[in-house]
């Protein structure tokens, strides 16, 4: 089982720093997703451990070697891109040949690898077509078996799903954590902007924005108590207030709330991290009051925007038969345990 290690690695382009100092370390046979938005650094990373950027500074091993100077060739990994890169020109069980072919692997092996490949991405029966003849969901699975075919112990993929429709997107997110239980020695570093995919697939998110490490955990540690804003904003949707540390609890435009503050210091000031599906309507513990301002229906719930005191307060609320009209008063409330203190200014920057 070959795990992958980060340490210290910078990537600059042209004078402009793209990933900087990045330690992190993937265990064998783990999960890893890199969640950030655009320009964050998380596709330079996976660049780094495929060998299509050298760093500037700093080592990336696989399995305890050190790989930094070997080509990608010689580093034992499958990699799938968000536009599949498939040859038009080849069938799809040539397509999955290419790499075995590139890596000399006895031509008499070549077949049964190429079918059970495509078997376990559920392909077997379309290798004498051609990509222009699969949907795009199809052309990603055969993406996937030519990476798999090499039996690789890192697999390397770099959005792939994200040039599929939402129906597609939502199928091979259940197969690519159907192929992670049947390969469970294979390494999977996962490039995402997209929360649900990485909290659906990952043993742990590392969170980046602009080219640094800036939270890392398992998707219920990130998601139920985030470190920092940012965290708190990208991985799930969050209410962040400004709050002042009280004896008890905090005060929040005038009202005073029980949450813990184990930690903080009277009278500092601190952001308070509730997510929209724990605020209820009506009266209750920690309430809060205010004026709807937007609300959208959402299927199975409503989403309301309330102003309180200038601050806006998302709510998900179970479908309602007669929901709030905008400039209607409501009233909102939370449990104390569902509620984060969060530093305030420990963000991002």
């Amino acid at each position: 089982m070959t795990g992958i290690r980060f340490e210290r690695v910078s990537v600059a382009y042209d004078g402009t720093t793209v990933l900087d100092a990045l330690d992190l370390t993937v265990e064998p046979g783990e999960v890893m997703a890199l969640l950030g938005p655009s320009g964050s650094g998380k596709t330079t990373a996976l660049r780094a451990v495929a060998g299509f950027v050298r760093p500037a500074s700093g080592r990336v091993f696989l399995g305890g070697r050190d790989v930094t100077g070997l080509p990608p060739h010689r580093r034992g990994i499958g990699m799938v891109v968000q536009q599949y890169a498939l040859f038009p020109h080849m069938r799809v069980a040539d397509n999955v040949a290419f790499g075995l072919r590139a890596q000399k692997v006895p031509r008499r092996e070549i077949p049964a690898r190429v079918a059970e490949a495509l078997e376990m991405t559920g392909m077997g029966e379309y290798g004498r077509r051609y990509p222009r003849e699969l949907s795009g969901g199809q052309q990603q699975r055969v993406a996937i078996a030519r990476a798999l075919a090499v039996r690789p112990g890192v697999l390397l993929l770099d959005e792939p799903l994200s040039a599929l429709d939402a129906r597609l997107r939502s199928g091979m997110l259940a197969e690519l954590a159907r192929l992670h239980r049947e390969l469970p020695d294979v390494t999977i570093l996962y490039v995402t902007h997209d929360q649900v995919e990485a909290l659906t697939l990952a043993d742990r998110i590392a969170v980046m924005d602009r080219a640094r490490l800036q939270d890392v955990g398992t998707p219920r540690e990130l998601y139920r108590a985030p470190r920092t804003e940012f965290t708190a904003s990208f991985v799930g949707n969050a209410n962040l207030l400004p709050v002042t540390v009280g004896s008890t609890g905090v005060a929040f435009d005038g009202v005073e709330l029980q949450v813990d503050t184990q930690g903080a210091a009277k009278g500092a000031a601190a952001t308070l991290c509730v997510r929209p599906h724990l605020v209820g309507l009506g009266p209750g513990p920690n309430r809060l009051a205010g004026v709807v301002g937007e609300i959208q229906w959402r299927g199975a719930t409503h989403r309301l925007y309330v102003d309180v005191g200038g601050h806006r307060v998302m709510a998900d609320v179970r479908e309602l038969r007669r929901p709030p009209a905008p400039g209607e008063a409501v009233e909102m409330h939370f449990a104390p345990e569902d509620a984060v203190l969060l530093a305030a200014g420990v963000s991002s920057d």
